[in-house]
């Protein structure tokens, strides 16, 4: 669940405003289960930094729903997507599993569980939803829900091939350190618009994560630091 880039504009190629090198990483220490648990279960007072981008699409609001999925290695992970190429919207980005909330979805977690089993084959028997955390609205017109689930090794994926060119896990200590947040900025539709990216080298490629999927775990880089 990403914004949609303005025609022919590739973000990678936006510049970069800033890096927050100043903050601080999340302790290393609250990644453990016991400590993500107790997090959800007694949250910190907190503010999210990012709940409204500046809208770009014209359409009727649609609730969605995301799976943030903890993977509990040893250093844990998030497990994301790369959609495929050929698809109407959000085409070639990176992403949580997710989607719109269908009318049997009892609540966001459950529309977050079926979309996880839906577009990469993780079944539920292998989660454990542990919380969510502040509705995200994007540009595109999508306001969604992010449900943060821990996620036991030893599962098998079977990625829809129609919405789901690759998935691959980015370690949570990368994605928690600041350091490698950035804020681009750029001017589109008579306006600033600002998003951050959080790039990770995964062996001889590039996973540029950015727009939504970026402001969300920033989000939730906020919520375990406070």
């Amino acid at each position: 669940m990403k914004p949609v880039p303005p025609p022919s504009i590739d973000p990678r190629q936006v510049p970069v405003i800033q890096v927050d090198a100043h903050l601080p990483a999340v302790p290393t220490d609250r990644y453990a289960p016991q400590a993500l648990r107790a997090r959800f279960q007694s949250p910190p007072v907190w503010q999210p930094e990012l709940v409204v981008e500046k809208k770009f699409m014209d359409r009727a609001p649609m609730y969605a729903a995301v799976m943030i999925p903890i993977v509990m290695r040893v250093e844990p992970t998030v497990l994301l997507t790369q959609r495929t190429s050929h698809l109407s919207t959000h085409a070639g980005q990176i992403a949580f599993p997710g989607g719109k909330l269908d009318e049997n979805d009892v609540d966001a977690a459950a529309a977050a569980l079926r979309e996880a089993q839906e577009e990469v084959g993780l079944a539920p028997d292998w989660l454990e939803v542990l919380g969510q955390l502040p509705l995200y609205t994007t540009g595109s017109a999508f306001m969604v829900t992010p449900v943060v689930a821990l996620v036991r090794p030893g599962f098998t994926l079977q990625p829809n091939a129609y919405e789901v060119a690759d998935v691959f896990e980015v370690p949570l200590a990368f994605l928690m350190n600041p350091a490698h947040h950035r804020h681009h900025q750029m001017h589109w539709q008579g306006m600033q618009r600002q998003w951050l990216s959080m790039p990770y080298q995964d062996c001889d490629q590039e996973r540029f994560i950015w727009g939504a999927t970026a402001g969300m775990l920033r989000n939730f880089y906020r919520f375990l630091s406070a």
